[in-house]
Formats: C-alpha cells, structure tokens, sequence
C-alpha cells in the first residue's frame, strides 16, 4: 500500500514538473528587430511569385518569422502606428494568428512580439489539404469585428475579405523574395476551427496560409 502511495505522490508530482515546465516555454516571443534593409527587386519577386503545396521540415527562425510578420501587416510608420498593408478606414482588424508545432500564437505589432493562445498543434486544423499538418508554420488571417463599428455586416464581410488579401499578398512577395514557399487557402473548417482557436463571436476566420521552405529545397 505505501508503494502504491508513493507512485501516485510521484505521478503526481512529475504532472506538475512537466505542466509548470510546459507554462514556463510558452510564453510571450519577443522577435528581434525586423530587417526591413535589402531583399529582391520587385519586379524580380512578382515575376517569381507563386504558390506550391509541398513543404519540408525545416522550421523558421525567430529572425526569419520577424521579417515575415513585418512585411505581412507590420507597423511601417512608428509616428502613426500604420501598417505595410492597408485596411478599410485603418481598422486594422485582422489579426495574424500563427500554428506552429509547439502551439497557437497571435502576432502582436505593436510590441513586435508573438503572444501565446493556446500550447496545442493546431496545424492539422487550420485546413483541409494533408501539408497543414506537417508544414512547418501555418497563419490565420483573423477579423475582428468589433474593431468595425457599426457598419453593415455585409460590408464588414466584404472589407475584412479584402483586407486578409492585401495582407496575404504581402506574404507571397516576402516568401518569393526569401526562398520560401507559401499558399493560401480558403478550405478551412471554421466552425470547428473558432472554439480551437479560443476564438469570440465577433473574431472571423477569413483565410489561412501556409508558409515554409519548399521541399525540394531540402532534398
């Protein structure tokens, strides 16, 4: 019997080592400053701009993942507060979540960080296609619909789409510029992706994207 008490003390225990271990990583990501110098011509980038479906293992740096969100909807002008992609009446009410293996983070930029959501693999749910699941990053493009005030939801609808668009844009150059590889998708399961998410009812799902370096790179 004291045997018997003495494993489920140790289980016990070890439960909390391994919980308060997980806590201690999962937390906020400061990103280095984003390298915002150098990069292709434009030209060159729109010219090689495309998307692909296969990824390998090899998994973004922190400098890597802090140029990306930068260009993607990063603040481009300090004084104002303005972002490198534009949205309808500067709401700037999409939010950039990212599934990454070790869990679900939301891009803060105006601290320039990665805030945590949640410590789970989301990846697999973020689409429908088999890749999500085992690329390394996958984003979601977020709208928050309180940041829209009273307009319309038909037009919020519309705005919101746009919006996730000029932003996914942003991230096909960047990638194209970088040697990486990436995809937007609009096959996404939303309804069972929100409460994943720890979404409110005011936070639509609009578009997910997958990023990475292409796997033939890695071969």
């Amino acid at each position: 019997m004291k045997n018997k008490q003495k494993n489920t003390v140790f289980i016990i225990v070890l439960l909390i080592v391994s919980c308060f271990i997980a806590a201690q990583e999962f937390q906020p990501v400061q990103l280095p400053a984003p390298q915002t110098e150098g990069g292709r011509p434009l030209m060159e980038v729109l010219k090689d701009r495309k998307s692909i479906r296969s990824f390998g293992s090899k998994t973004l740096d922190e400098q890597a993942l802090s140029n990306l969100l930068w260009a993607a909807f990063g603040i481009n002008r300090s004084e104002s507060g303005k972002r490198t992609a534009p949205s309808a009446v500067n709401w700037q009410e999409i939010d950039v979540y990212l599934a990454l293996e070790k869990g679900l983070y939301v891009y803060n930029a105006e601290q320039h960080r990665l805030d945590p959501v949640i410590a789970q693999d989301l990846r697999a749910s973020t689409g429908k296609q088999s890749f999500v699941g085992t690329a390394p990053l996958n984003l979601v493009f977020v709208a928050d619909y309180s940041k829209m005030g009273e307009t319309p939801d038909q037009f919020k609808d519309f705005m919101a789409h746009a919006d996730a668009g000029f932003i996914s844009q942003n991230v096909y150059l960047f990638c194209a510029s970088e040697g990486l590889g990436t995809v937007v998708r609009a096959m996404i399961d939303r309804e069972s992706l929100a409460p994943l998410m720890l979404l409110r009812p005011d936070q639509k799902i609009i578009l997910a994207q997958t990023v990475g370096y292409p796997k033939a790179n890695q071969e």
